[in-house]
């Protein structure tokens, strides 16, 4: 029996269509209904809350997903402290809740639907830099942030609180973007940059929120991650107590290269845009047209006098904060990773902080550091962000498939697992990183090594703990299959009758 929208109830499952007869997410952010663009609602399911689902269940499977994911972290955390280790059925559990949450949260994204994606485009048009998702954050949520961090940004943030941003265990999670702001406006003051190059509040307030607008509403490479990475660098700094062996000028442009590194991503990396021949790519010859575009924007953000953190500089003191930011922010280009790292062990043995090109290799070390640093985050941190990651992976193979373009390994979602994402990573290419920069600062072994170290320990259990569910569930398969099969041969010597089960004769 089939009920009409005007029917629904509360514990009804809807579904919403525009006048085009696509599917489209229902929230408060919908243009209103008119006389002549009417949205559609379809009832897909109804009492969801009625039995045997039960009102808790019905909610998180409905559309509570936080909710059942911190339901199993709970459990699993649980299970470990009684049981010692994780069974491989959570680690299952957990695979199809991220399994359900993207095929939820893809929808915009599924153009192999025809929802967003013009296929009569011809297949030699190069791609188009920005894809008809929306990426931008619109004028409305800009302002409403805009308001409220200037609310804010005068008010005096506790020692407590200034103290915290200095570790590596800080939480980004528990902080709104207009906070995050306020943050990143303490570490301009804690590291006596407004003081030392004349930053006018109002100058620096106006380069925050362009820096915050210009990054996009995609999964991982956002306004959080830039605060991410901007936190690890300005908790190195403190940590190694690089304020007195590197100038100020330095320091300035190791952070303002953090929070512009990735500015105006779009959630396709650099193979994507050589591939698909986009915008960019051309504009930069193939050579890393991301990073490339970041260093474009930042100075494009700069260009405006009440944007410019710098115009109280010389011109000399100007040219080099621009050379050192191209160079780190070019050096966030992971295809670069194995060359920059060789230099910096090269020199290890003999570095001298009075030499610039060693100063200069340490500062691309140290935004590449922190640029791939989740992973030295208490895994509370940490592992949220990897979802967000595999989310924009999975979301670039998945246009790279729908293209007929060389679909990038790492990010297919049929061939990567959560764990398997991370063992090699951080194996081959995190924990080699980190331990170089621990032989130059010693300190550092405790506050970023050791978690890495956890990190890889917790991923290579629980792919262990995948492949033994996968072995198990194919001998049972086999076993099942077996048992079948005797069980036919015995049905077809019941059927045939005493004659043909009789030996015969020699």
């Amino acid at each position: 029996m089939f009920r009409s929208a005007a029917e629904a109830g509360p514990h009804d499952i809807l579904k919403m269509y525009n006048p085009k007869g696509n599917i489209i997410n229902i929230s408060p952010r919908l243009e209103p209904n008119s006389p002549d663009s009417c949205y559609k609602l379809e009832v897909v399911a109804a009492d969801c809350n009625s039995e045997p689902l039960g009102a808790e269940l019905a909610g998180a499977l409905g559309f509570d997903l936080s909710s059942m994911e911190k339901r199993l972290q709970g459990l699993e955390k649980k299970i470990l402290m009684e049981a010692g280790e994780t069974p491989a059925v959570v680690y299952e559990m957990k695979k199809q809740v991220d399994s359900f949450r993207e095929k939820l949260e893809s929808v915009e994204h599924l153009s192999w639907l025809g929802l967003f994606k013009d296929l009569s485009e011809g297949t030699l048009k190069p791609s188009p830099f920005y894809h008809k998702r929306t990426l931008h954050k619109t004028r409305e949520e800009c302002e409403h942030v805009r308001e409220k961090f200037l609310q804010m940004s005068s008010l005096e943030v506790s020692e407590e609180v200034r103290q915290y941003l200095k570790t590596p265990t800080f939480d980004n999670w528990q902080w709104e973007d207009a906070e995050i702001m306020v943050l990143l406006q303490v570490m301009y003051v804690d590291l006596d940059f407004t003081a030392t190059f004349n930053i006018e509040p109002d100058v620096l307030h106006q380069f925050l929120f362009e820096i915050y607008r210009r990054y996009n509403n995609i999964p991982f490479h956002n306004f959080k991650h830039c605060f991410c990475v901007t936190q690890m660098m300005y908790g190195l700094i403190w940590l190694t107590d690089l304020r007195s062996k590197m100038d100020s000028i330095d320091l300035l442009i190791m952070l303002t290269s953090a929070i512009c590194h990735d500015l105006d991503h779009t959630g396709y990396n650099n193979a994507y845009q050589i591939n698909a021949r986009t915008e960019l790519a051309l504009r930069y010859n193939d050579i890393s047209p991301l990073e490339n575009h970041h260093c474009a924007v930042a100075f494009e953000v700069l260009e405006r006098t009440e944007c410019n953190i710098f115009r109280n500089l010389s011109m000399d003191q100007f040219k080099r904060i621009r050379e050192g930011i191209i160079k780190c922010i070019l050096a966030t280009d992971m295809t670069r990773h194995n060359e920059i790292l060789n230099k910096f062990k090269s020199i290890l043995p003999t570095f001298d902080f009075t030499s610039k090109e060693h100063r200069d290799v340490l500062m691309m070390i140290l935004i590449k550091v922190s640029d791939i640093s989740n992973e030295a985050r208490p895994m509370e941190v940490a592992e949220p962000w990897l979802d967000c990651l595999l989310q924009e992976f999975f979301n670039q193979s998945d246009m790279e498939k729908l293209e007929g373009l060389p679909v990038t390994p790492f990010m297919d979602r049929d061939k990567v697992s959560k764990p398997s994402s991370q063992t090699g990573f951080i194996r081959f290419v995190l924990l080699p990183l980190f331990i170089e920069l621990a032989n130059l600062f010693p300190c550092l072994e405790q506050h970023i090594i050791d978690p890495v170290r956890k990190a890889l320990d917790y991923y290579t259990e629980m792919e262990k703990a995948l492949e033994r569910e996968t072995q198990n569930r194919a001998h049972s398969d086999v076993t099942g299959k077996s048992k079948e099969a005797a069980g036919s041969r015995r049905e077809s010597q019941t059927n045939a009758g005493p004659e043909a089960q009789r030996p015969h004769a020699q």
